[in-house]
C-alpha cells in the first residue's frame, strides 16, 4: 500500500500522515495515535525514503562509539536498535579512540551539521562536559546517557550509581567488613565520581576513615581489574572485600584472589556491578556474584524512546530520569573472616 492509498483510507492528507508517523508535535495526539493503531491493522510500513523528503529529516541518531568500552556499548546497542526498527530509524556509529580532546569536538561537530542524524546521544558524561554545551549551541537535539553538572540544558537518563555503591560497600560493613577496595571506571567521569561518593559515605557513616591506597580507577577490563586486584592484596593488611565497577573488572578480581591462595566467598567477598550481560552472568560465576544490577539493554531502549519524545517536541529540561539499583546477593559475600573482624562502633 502507498501513502496516498493509506491517507485516502483514512481521509487525512499525505503529509499528515507521514508527520503523524514521524511524531510531529503539530498533530495531534488523537490523530498521531489513530494512524499508528491503522498502519498496524493495515499493515502499512511507509516508504522510507519518501517520509524523509516529506518530513525534513534523515531518519537516523548518531552515537560515538569510544574503542574501549564495545563489550558494554553492545548491550545498550542492541536496546536501542530494538526499540528503533519499528520506527524505521537507524542508529550511525562513529568510533573515536579515545574520548575527550579536539578530534572528539569535531566528530560531534560534524554529526550536527551534517545533516545525516536526527539526534544524538552523549555516552560516560563529564561533570561540566563541553560536548552538552557545543551540540546545544548548534541546536542539535541531544539525550545525555549520564549526567552532568552543567548550567546547559539537557535531557538525560541515568542509573543512581552512589546509591547503588553505597547500598553495597554497606552490606560489607554489616558483614564485617571495613578494609574494602574498590575498582571503579575512569577518574573524571561523572558516574565515577558518584561512585565514589557513594563508597566514601557508607565509610564515614560508620565511622571507618577512607584510605586512598583501597582505590583504583580505570577502564573496565579483566586485565585491568586483575591487576589492581593484584596490587591491593599485595598490601598489609590485606583487603578483605572489593566492589568492583563491572562485570568485566570482577573477572579478574576472581583471578588476583585465587592466584594468592584465597576463596571468593570466604577470605574474600566481592560486590560487582551488573550490566546484565546475557553472556556474562552473575549466576554462572563460581562462586555466584553478589551484584549491584541494572540492564544496560533497557537503558539503551528507554535512551531511544526519550530521544523520539525530544524529536516529538518535548522540552529537553522535562526528561529527566533516574533508576534505582537493584542490590541481590549470592555466594561472593559473607562474614568478614574472624580474625578481621571489626566490632560495629554505631552502637
Amino acid at each position: 500500500m502507498k501513502l496516498k492509498e493509506f491517507a485516502k483510507q483514512l481521509g487525512l492528507s499525505p503529509t499528515t500522515v507521514s508527520r503523524a508517523l514521524s511524531g510531529y508535535p503539530e498533530v495531534s495526539e488523537k490523530t498521531r495515535k489513530r494512524v499508528a493503531e491503522e498502519a498496524v491493522r493495515l499493515g502499512y510500513r511507509p516508504n522510507v525514503n519518501a517520509v524523509r523528503l516529506v518530513t525534513g529529516r534523515a531518519g537516523a541518531i548518531g552515537v560515538v562509539m569510544g574503542r574501549n568500552g564495545e563489550f558494554q556499548f553492545s548491550e545498550y546497542m542492541s536496546g536501542m536498535a530494538e526499540r528503533l526498527d519499528s520506527q524505521d530509524i537507524d542508529i550511525l556509529v562513529s568510533p573515536i579512540a579515545e574520548q575527550g580532546g579536539k578530534d572528539e569536538s569535531q566528530l560531534y561537530s560534524r554529526l550536527a551539521t551534517s545533516g545525516r542524524v536526527d539526534a544524538v546521544i552523549i555516552h560516560s558524561p563529564m561533570p561540566n562536559d563541553e560536548r552538552i554545551a557545543l551540540l546545544h549551541r548548534l541546536g542539535m537535539p541531544f539525550l545525555v546517557h549520564g549526567r552532568s553538572e552543567t548550567e546547559v540544558p539537557h535531557a538525560w537518563l541515568d542509573i543512581d550509581n552512589e546509591g547503588a555503591i553505597r547500598r553495597a560497600t554497606s552490606h560489607l560493613i554489616d558483614l564485617g567488613h571495613r578494609r574494602i577496595a574498590m575498582i571503579n571506571g575512569r577518574a573524571g567521569l561523572t558516574f565515577s565520581l558518584h561512585r565514589d561518593q557513594g563508597y566514601r559515605k557508607a565509610l564515614e557513616q560508620r565511622g571507618i576513615p577512607f584510605d586512598p591506597r583501597l582505590i583504583a580507577h580505570g577502564h573496565f577490563t579483566d586485565e585491568l581489574g586483575f591487576r589492581f586486584a593484584r596490587s591491593f592484596l599485595e598490601q598489609s593488611p590485606q583487603p578483605t572485600a572489593f566492589v568492583a565497577g563491572s562485570m568485566m573488572t570482577v573477572l579478574g578480581v576472581y583471578r588476583a584472589v585465587r592466584s594468592f591462595g584465597l576463596v571468593v566467598g570466604r577470605d574474600v567477598s566481592v560486590i560487582a556491578h551488573d550490566d546484565v550481560f546475557p553472556y556474562l552472568t552473575a549466576d554462572n560465576m563460581v562462586p555466584s556474584l553478589s551484584t549491584t544490577r541494572s540492564s544496560l539493554r533497557a537503558a539503551g531502549a528507554r535512551s531511544a524512546d526519550l530521544v523520539l519524545q525530544l524529536l516529538s517536541g518535548k522540552p529537553a529540561t522535562e526528561i529527566h530520569e533516574l533508576w534505582s539499583v537493584e542490590l541481590i546477593l549470592r555466594e561472593s559475600t559473607g562474614p568478614v573472616p574472624h580474625s578481621d573482624a571489626i566490632p560495629d562502633k554505631t552502637g
